[in-house]
């Protein structure tokens, strides 16, 4: 039997993705759990295996992937921060004395939201997701387009990593074109445009995920549609180059929810004034706060520890999970819901959703793992979705 030395097949390998062309695709939320036992590019990809996400959400799941750090050495985590002083939103303050009913509503959330995204530098993505009342307390962390180059500040993305090497590239996201127009976009680029280094970002299956991941026959009918657009961008590859590598990868998966409490409802029960006392941040699977009083962190903090659906995150966890921020800038406390529960009134589920399926949860549920699918092994063993960076840097080389 043949032996080959590690190292020199490494470097053999390394020389042929030098020259070989390059398509990677981030399908938002197609989970491990989903595709294990669907037929999803099979034959076309026949390296297969689940990664580990980072606990959180897509604010802090892609910007994982697109530098290989950590939320707490990125700095991207959850969309909200703490940010008094820094806050885009301020002069909201002076508006402070006007009733709920008038201040808090679909129509100033929507303004606001429309403010943030054409006025006050918010980015496309902005959404009103804490009550106008608090956001003068809070600043948005996904200001830039994260697939664009410098759109994460402090960090290396791989598109800052592909600039600084001069090589070619093409990127599409739903800023510009839907996951139909994006696929097809990229059949016509491959086919005619010289760059040798393809990231299609396809956003739509979370949402179809979000209402339909209960229904099995309509996520084998969605995932046919994908497998069908995919098997066409890698045969276009392959026709400029047989040597062409496709890779398909993910942030996470879809847990299906179960269960739902009014995690919120039982807080204010508790009689603390906010934003006097403490402030509070829900999200879709976890509630994260900040106190200004003593007797309303340990009233909260008790209540928290009586909810039997979840659990307070303590420091030596989130540093483990890669989330500890020693300014607290996400959350002097985050608790987390069980997977599969769900709030049942956030910032994040309001009137009318009702999602059947939902991310977010602990990295160990085994709904949140997110794949990595190829044409050819990797030259380095993958775990997490962490180390989907080293292998886009590889294919930038």
């Amino acid at each position: 039997m043949t032996q080959t030395n590690p190292t020199v097949a490494s470097r053999s390998h390394a020389a042929a993705a030098e020259r070989r062309l390059q398509v990677f695709v981030l399908i938002d939320a197609l989970g491990w759990e989903i595709i294990k036992e669907r037929s999803f590019l099979d034959a076309t990809l026949p390296v297969r295996m689940p990664l580990t996400t980072v606990l959180g959400y897509s604010s802090g799941a892609i910007p994982t992937i697109l530098t290989g750090k950590t939320p707490a050495q990125s700095g991207r985590w959850n969309l909200y921060y703490y940010d008094p002083e820094g806050s885009p939103f301020r002069w909201l303050k002076w508006f402070a004395f006007l009733p709920d009913w008038l201040l808090d509503n679909r129509y100033s959330r929507r303004l606001i939201k429309e403010l943030g995204r054409r006025v006050l530098g918010m980015g496309p993505l902005f959404d009103c997701g804490v009550s106008p009342r608090l956001l003068p307390k809070f600043n948005w962390v996904e200001k830039e387009n994260l697939y664009g180059e410098g759109g994460i500040p402090s960090s290396v993305s791989i598109f800052d990593l592909l600039k600084q090497r001069q090589i070619p590239y093409q990127v599409y996201s739903f800023h510009d074109l839907s996951d139909r127009d994006i696929c097809a976009r990229a059949c016509h680029d491959i086919a005619h445009d010289p760059a040798r280094f393809y990231f299609l970002y396809l956003s739509e299956l979370d949402h179809f995920l979000h209402t339909r991941c209960q229904d099995a026959a309509a996520v084998t009918e969605r995932l046919a549609w994908y497998d069908g657009q995919l098997r066409e961008v890698f045969a276009t590859a392959i026709k400029r180059d047989p040597d062409a590598q496709l890779t398909v990868m993910s942030d996470h998966g879809m847990t299906p929810v179960s269960s739902e409490y009014d995690l919120m409802g039982a807080i204010e029960k508790l009689g603390f004034a906010m934003p006097q006392q403490y402030l509070a941040v829900y999200d879709s699977t976890m509630a994260r706060y900040w106190f200004f009083d003593e007797a309303a962190r340990a009233g909260i903090m008790n209540e928290l520890q009586r909810t039997s659906c979840g659990h307070v995150l303590a420091d030596a966890e989130l540093e483990q999970l890669g989330i500890f921020f020693p300014d607290r800038r996400y959350g002097e406390i985050v608790f987390l819901f069980d997977p599969g529960w769900l709030f049942a009134r956030s910032g994040f589920n309001g009137a009318g959703w009702q999602p059947v399926g939902m991310h977010g949860y602990h990295p160990s549920d085994a709904h949140s793992n997110a794949i990595y699918l190829s044409n050819r092994p990797p030259t380095r063993p993958l775990h997490t979705i962490l180390d989907l960076y080293e292998c886009m840097a590889e294919g930038a080389a």
